[in-house]
Parts: C-alpha cells; structure tokens; sequence
C-alpha cells in the first residue's frame, strides 16, 4: 500500500510539472549569476596562478553557490500556500491520513526536483570546462548534500506558509537565502573571511575542487542532518497545531 506522503509527493511533482514557469527562475537565476560572477572574478582569479582553485577555472569555486541559489528557489511552499487559500489543505487534514504527510509529501517532491536540477545544473557547468576532482561518487554526493539543502530550506519556508497563510509574506521569506549567501565562503575561501557561516558550501565546493575532502563534507552532511531535524520538528508541531 502506498503512504500518504509519497501520493502526496507524486501530486507535488505534477503540480510542478504543469507549472513550468516555476521552474524557469530556478534554472536561469543559477546561471546567469554563474557567468556574471566568473566573468567578474575570473580575471583576477586566473586558473594557473590561483591557489584555491586547484588548477581548475573560477566557474568550479562558484558552482555551489549557483547549486545552492537553485536549491533555494523552492516552490513548496507557495504551493501550500494556494492550497490553504483554495480549501484543499482543510479537506486533506479532514482525511484520515497523517498530518505529517500532508508537510513531508511535499518536502520529498521538493527534494527529487532538487536532485535534477542539480544534475542539470552539474551538467552544464561540465560542459563548460568545470570537472568534479571526486569524480562519480563525489557526483552522487554532491546531489544529495544540495538536495538535502532543498528540503530543509522549503520546510523552513513551509513554516512561514503554515504560520501566515500568505503567499506574499511565503514569498518574501524566501529572500532571506540572499543576504546570508553573502555571508558565505562565496567569493573567496574562509580564511580570507572574517565571520563566514556556512559549512554546506565547503562540502560542495571539496567534492568539485578537492578529490574527497572528508572533514569539509561530513560537516556539510551533519549541518544538513541538525537543520532538517529541527525543520522536521517544526513542521509536525505547526500543523498537528493547524487550526
């Protein structure tokens, strides 16, 4: 018999596959910020003489931060929140189906759109010249440390939807990813930084850079791991509370 949440997860993904508007901005924004960021970095960063680019090009230290940014345009969300707005939501938790499922049905769809778009992303960041130092392996841990970031960063979004019921106020949550991306080892490595605050970016950025850098990649993981714990725990109170 098939759960709940994964139904639910199956009408998420085609909800997001009948709104391909949705997705576009996932895809482009990544990119265009990708090229601008090497096109203005590239010069004074160039591959042979630059240290932490281990003999690859500026467009692989600023690939996870492109990964990330697509990761972080999440429409889960939004989504829940049309679904408050429109009645769905009440006649869900009128079912006689977890509450749960009604939060992580959506969190799963989020994290498998994650997991392409990344590879996408990977993709055509490869055909430009940018190549994996971890290779195959580091490949498949690189989808599922972003897909990771997917999940737990629209449950956190989702909390917003659950506690407003507002798609304007869902929306303007989501711009909070951009001031703390400025806060990460984006542009330059952390010890050129005063007070960076993210561990996710370096174990992306290791398993693109470095063959396999395990300190910088368990810390991403395990960041990951709390975040979604507290996310997950958040998410079951706000709607077994839902009233």
């Amino acid at each position: 018999m098939t759960s709940p949440a994964v139904v639910l997860g199956g009408r998420a993904i085609r909800e997001t596959l009948r709104t391909p508007e949705a997705i576009a901005p996932t895809l482009f924004i990544p990119l265009f910020f990708l090229v601008v960021n090497v096109g203005q970095a590239g010069r004074i960063f160039p591959t042979g003489h630059t240290s932490f680019l281990h003999g690859q090009g500026y467009a692989a230290f600023q690939l996870p931060a492109s990964l990330l940014l697509a990761a972080s345009f999440g429409s889960a969300a939004m989504f829940l929140v049309e679904d408050i707005e429109g009645g769905y939501f009440d006649k869900l938790r009128a079912t006689p189906i977890p509450r749960t499922a009604i939060a992580f049905g959506r969190l799963a769809a989020e994290g498998v759109k994650s997991l392409v778009l990344t590879a996408v992303l990977t993709l055509v960041a490869m055909a430009f010249g940018v190549r994996l130092a971890s290779g195959a392996f580091g490949f498949v841990l690189l989808l599922l440390l972003t897909a990771g970031w997917a999940v737990v960063f629209s449950g956190f979004m989702q909390l917003i939807a659950l506690k407003t019921r507002s798609a304007a106020a869902t929306q303007s949550g989501g711009l909070v990813f951009f001031p703390l991306l400025f806060l990460t080892p984006n542009f330059v490595p952390r010890h050129m930084l005063t007070h960076p605050v993210t561990y996710i970016m370096e174990g992306m950025r290791s398993l693109i850079l470095v063959h396999f850098d395990w300190a910088a990649i368990g810390k991403g993981f395990l960041v990951v791991a709390l975040a979604g714990l507290v996310m997950a725990a958040l998410n079951a109170r706000a709607i077994r509370a839902y009233d």
